[in-house]
């Protein structure tokens, strides 16, 4: 465990030192929102959004770039330096998940620093359901190696024990990684929102991975936790820096990996509880007002509604800390009953 903490350390220090000619760098090639017009996951107009966060305009993102660049270096140095032992397919399961995800955000991103809304450049542009598309592909290739090179055929649910659901176990992968991938990109609309909750969940994989003696899942989680603790500083209340979808698209499809391959299928839910409050709040106002022409919510996703109730962002943002907690400790506690 020392030698993980001293990666989460390496990890930090090193992404401190980089972070601010980073966001140097952003605003030279202005990769900033320019203007207060947004939309959401299906194109749709977002005035709500707008209103609560027209001071935000000029603020950089792309963050998540430098978060993938330092985790995947250590993490890869930490192999050869450290001797820190893994299963070759876990190691591409881990880097592909990471890395892909982050490319396809990173083209989202493209977007708003190559076309900002010109037509000319609508080319850049992905529709909802072709970005969904390309997030089952990019998920099913990690859900199927887990299948038919690691051996994973299992969901284990406390209470119930491993229940082996053979082919089934890749689709249900997949639904778990595209899930996560959108929840995290959906509760990224605050400062230090998302990145907080993501390490509370790591603090607690961290100790599950530690408990299997899963050494080569550790560093990684050990690493990232680092790396997104130092983007931390920089992203909460008023943000210096925003993750963007090359941030949270990798960094919520990578969550859900680290579940599964921890083997506690209930924990992933639980742990990152408030992620799944956040996509289902948006879930359930989109088919309400698909299929019975009216909002069950008054607003979504959830931290919006508190928004529109009149609560200050950081009140918002630290609840949904404490919240976090919560689902951590007891995703932690079924995870590791016996």
């Amino acid at each position: 465990m020392a030698q993980l903490l001293g990666l989460t350390l390496l990890s930090l220090f090193i992404t401190l030192i980089l972070i601010i000619p980073f966001i140097d760098f952003l605003y030279k090639i202005k990769l900033r929102r320019q203007n207060q017009t947004t939309v959401d996951l299906f194109n749709k107009p977002t005035p709500l959004f707008d209103k609560f966060n027209k001071w935000k305009v000029g603020t950089p993102f792309g963050g998540g770039l430098l978060i993938i660049f330092v985790t995947t270096i250590l993490f890869l140095w930490s192999f050869g330096m450290l001797k820190i032992s893994i299963h070759p397919w876990e190691l591409f399961v881990i880097l592909f998940t990471f890395v892909s995800f982050g490319l396809l955000g990173l083209y989202d991103d493209a977007k708003k620093l190559v076309g900002n809304g010109d037509k000319k450049f609508a080319f850049f542009g992905l529709r909802f359901r072709y970005k969904f598309v390309l997030q089952v592909i990019l998920a099913i290739i990690p859900a199927t190696i887990l299948y038919t090179q690691l051996g994973y055929s299992f969901v284990f649910v406390r209470g119930i024990g491993l229940t082996d659901v053979g082919l089934l176990y890749i689709p249900f992968a997949t639904f778990v990684i595209v899930s996560f991938a959108n929840a995290f990109n959906i509760a990224d609309g605050l400062d230090g929102l998302a990145s907080g909750l993501l390490i509370i969940a790591l603090v607690c994989f961290l100790a599950i991975s530690y408990s299997n003696l899963d050494q080569g899942l550790g560093a990684f989680i050990a690493i990232l936790m680092g790396s997104v603790s130092a983007f931390l500083y920089f992203n909460i209340y008023k943000a210096r820096i925003w993750l963007g979808d090359v941030g949270s698209m990798s960094l919520g499809a990578s969550l859900a990996i680290i579940g599964l391959l921890t083997g506690r299928t209930l924990a992933i839910v639980v742990i990152g509880g408030v992620f799944v409050l956040e996509v289902g709040s948006s879930l359930i106002q989109l088919f309400s007002k698909k299929f019975f022409g009216r909002r069950i919510l008054p607003v979504s996703p959830l931290h919006l509604y508190f928004l529109k109730k009149g609560w200050d962002e950081p009140k918002v943002v630290m609840r949904a800390w404490l919240l976090g907690a919560f689902f951590a400790i007891l995703g932690l506690y079924l995870a590791l009953l016996k």
